[in-house]
């Protein structure tokens, strides 16, 4: 996939005012890294799969470092939807740390942007400003098991521009 070329159609997109701001989504520190070497506009945000199970250190780390916004897609990794998996709402640390707070494992972890059809979750949405993780709570959460919910096996094809797991992922999960 030539990610410069339709990074510059990006950019030229925002030079007419089509858009306001340019970024990217499930973008590793190698793809980004790929349309970063001669940006004039650099992405203003990445948007990932990001949770308590799959936290991509790494890649947070990259994206603070050159100044892009990182944006959660399936911060509860996707619980109650058939393809989703309990491990952030049963996590038993979040469980523990939420209900010393009188909140719900949902309300625990980065900034994200919320979408839910369920109404209590929504009602939850709106109660997360009174309270903050300690560093312990921070802590013990750093060390839940990572790995992602989302394979990218629907990606992999050998006609298409990824033909590996390796090759999508670019090694990072």
């Amino acid at each position: 996939m030539d990610f410069k070329a339709v990074w510059d159609a990006m950019e030229e997109c925002q030079r007419l005012g089509l858009v306001k701001s340019i970024g990217v989504s499930n973008f590793s520190c190698k793809k980004l890294s790929q349309i970063m070497a001669n940006p004039k506009i650099p992405p203003a945000v990445n948007q990932v799969e990001l949770n308590p199970a799959w936290q991509q250190r790494k890649l947070r780390d990259f994206c603070k470092a050159n100044g892009i916004h990182v944006s959660a897609w399936s911060p509860l990794a996707a619980f109650g939807a058939p393809w989703g998996s309990p491990v952030v709402m049963e996590n038993p640390i979040l469980k523990e740390s939420a209900a010393a707070k009188g909140k719900s494992s949902a309300q625990q972890g980065v900034s994200v942007t919320v979408k839910s059809f369920n109404m209590e979750r929504m009602k939850e949405n709106l109660e997360i400003f009174d309270w903050e993780l300690s560093e312990e709570e921070l802590q013990q959460i750093s060390q839940i098991p990572q790995h992602t919910g989302f394979s990218g096996e629907i990606l992999i094809s050998s006609t298409g521009p990824y033909k590996t797991h390796q090759e999508f992922w670019d090694e990072d999960p």
